[in-house]
């Protein structure tokens, strides 16, 4: 048997080059898309492979499948075109992936979608995805990106869908993003860019939206904004723009979303606005500095259902036809200059999807009226504190069982607390504080048993706490100081131990002594009885409040010394004992 092939040489040469080329053309796929190799399949799955090779942590094992034992179009979350089998769509959101996004993406070149969002991706944007030709939509919302956005996206001049919201994205939004002529979509929210609002946006008369709230733009809001014919969804808030709106952006009638809030825009809104933006749904300029009186003419944006027009200086009276709108739910009309009737409030019992109705620190005078208890059934929030509303407050009130919030502190409201409050079942928040009632506290108030806030302050209540407070076990702040309120603590308060926040019972007539089984409010942040009638010694056991940052006991009569156990309250920070008639030393902290 011959050993020796006379082939040997040349079989051996040809079997070196094979893998000289096979070496050569790895290496080629290798490289980040501007290289002059051309992409081809096996590009895309080595692309791929760097791709997992930047992500740091998979906590579902998302890429498991990302190997050799499947074809790379059936790797979780790839899709590949039909004809040339190239990776057409790249979507892993919401898989709390941490890693970068490589420059290997960029040569994924028949790339139409990438879809990264609700991540943890850091680094910065590669700019490589500006070889992306086809790109259609870029979703890279809620990560940690860092860096700017790549100038060169904009040779992606298919792109409809820029997502880059929620990220830490710096720098101006590029200029070079006005060639994007097919651009729909436009959303840089919740990031820190500076400069002003791009005036490029005006080239771009496709979009439909954009969001670029809770940044640090500064300046006007341009005036190109007008040209966009087809704009649906426009919010800025949240940043620092000055300057008044331009009129032709309330000339915009296809615009459904319109947000400014938060920011130091002023001007007064047009007179015709609800005719101009037939199909509003939400408007929200609050925390600005718009003027002059509320259009009545927003009835005839019969679609709007966010109305947010707090925190600015409007006057005048509130329009009483808003009732027209059926689908409103939301109405915030708090801290401006508005008053003095209340004449709206009979008008919007007809908007019967109402779940919040807010007119805090205005100048509304005269009483409360009964059609009050007319508005919507939904409504869980009701807010009209610090404002000049008198009368008994009106049992309609009732009727509104779903009220999750009442605020009518800081009135002049008189009479009694209406027992019929003990319907709010679902009552977490109780505000009544600095108005002019009378009377006992209701014991109807223990049904409110998922009740976590409760302020009775500054009133003229008298008897005790009743007893059913007890049953109140979400409570944890409860005020009462500033009343005539008497006798001795009912031990039921010391068996709420959800109470972590606030105890009051400051400014009153309460007597007896401070319970020992004041230690059964573990969690108590901020404790006062200052200014009552009690006495007797400060019991040992308030040495176990061990969270107490604020401590009132001044203006009572204790007597003997301060307990030594104090000194274990770490986080005290304020210890008033005055005013009573205590001796010996103070405790060493």
């Amino acid at each position: 048997m011959k050993l020796h092939n006379p082939n040997f040489p040349a079989l051996l040469c040809s079997t070196f080059l094979h893998i000289i080329l096979l070496f050569s053309v790895t290496i080629l796929c290798l490289k980040p898309a501007n290289s002059s190799a051309t992409p081809t399949n096996e590009t895309d799955r080595l692309a791929l492979l760097k791709f997992k090779e930047s992500i740091d942590y998979d906590p579902y094992g998302i890429l498991s499948s990302w190997n050799d034992s499947f074809h790379f179009c059936n790797w979780h979350g790839i899709t590949c075109s039909r004809r040339h089998q190239r990776v057409a769509i790249l979507e892993l959101q919401g898989h709390n992936l941490r890693g970068t996004i490589p420059p290997y993406i960029g040569n994924l070149t028949f790339l139409r979608a990438i879809n990264l969002q609700n991540n943890s991706f850091y680094g910065e944007i590669p700019k490589e995805v500006g070889q992306l030709f086809r790109l259609r939509d870029l979703n890279l919302t809620n990560n940690t990106l860092g860096g700017e956005i790549p100038t060169n996206l904009s040779n992606c001049s298919e792109l409809r869908h820029i997502r880059v919201s929620n990220n830490k994205l710096i720098g101006k939004i590029p200029m070079e993003l006005g060639s994007l002529t097919k651009l729909i979509f436009l959303g840089v929210a919740r990031n820190n860019f500076i400069g002003g609002i791009p005036s490029f946006l005006g080239n771009l008369s496709l979009l439909v939206s954009f969001s670029a709230s809770a940044n640090d733009l500064e300046g006007n809001i341009p005036e190109s904004v007008g040209r966009l014919k087809s704009l649906s969804y426009f919010v800025v808030g949240g940043n620092k723009l000055n300057g008044m709106v331009p009129s032709s952006l309330y000339n915009i009638s296809s615009i459904e979303i319109l947000s400014f809030s938060l920011n130091q825009l002023s001007g007064t809104l047009p007179e015709n606005i609800g005719h101009t933006l037939p199909n509003l749904k939400l408007l929200s300029i609050s925390g600005n500095k718009f003027f002059g009186s509320i259009p009545s003419s927003l009835c005839n944006a019969s679609k709007l259902q966010i109305l947010g027009l707090n925190d600015n200086i409007f006057v005048g009276s509130v329009p009483t036809n808003l009732g027209c709108l059926q689908d409103l739910e939301y109405l915030s009309l708090s801290k401006n200059k508005l008053g003095k009737d209340l004449d709206f409030l009979m008008s919007l019992r007809n908007c019967s999807k109402m779940y919040y109705l807010a007119f805090v620190s205005n100048r509304f005078e005269g009483v409360l009226p009964s059609s009050i208890g007319n508005l919507s059934t939904q409504l869980t929030e009701l807010l009209l504190g610090r404002n000049k509303i008198s009368g008994t407050i009106p049992v309609a009130l009732q009727n509104l069982i779903n009220l999750i919030v009442l605020g009518m502190d800081e009135n002049l409201f008189t009479g009694m607390i209406p027992t019929c409050f003990g319907r709010f079942q679902k009552m977490q928040g109780l505000n009544l504080l600095g108005n002019k009632l009378s009377g006992k506290i209701p014991s109807s108030i223990g049904n409110l048993t998922q009740l976590a806030d409760l302020f009775l302050s500054q009133n003229n209540l008298e008897g005790s706490i009743p007893p059913s407070i007890r049953t109140c076990q979400s409570l944890q702040q409860l005020d009462v100081a500033e009343n005539y309120l008497s006798g001795v603590i009912p031990q039921q308060v010391f068996q709420i131990f959800s109470l972590s926040l606030l105890l009051n019972l400051s400014h009153n007539s309460f007597s007896g002594k401070l319970p020992v089984e004041v230690d059964s409010l573990k969690n108590i942040n901020s404790l006062d009885v200052s200014k009552n009638n009690f006495s007797g010694e400060i019991p040992t056991t308030i040495g176990n409040c061990l969270n107490l940052v604020y401590l009132g006991l001044q203006g009572n009569s204790f007597n003997g010394t301060i307990p030594s156990s104090m000194a274990s309250l770490k986080s005290l920070e304020h210890l008033d004992v005055s005013r009573n008639n205590l001796s010996g030393l103070i405790p060493k902290g």
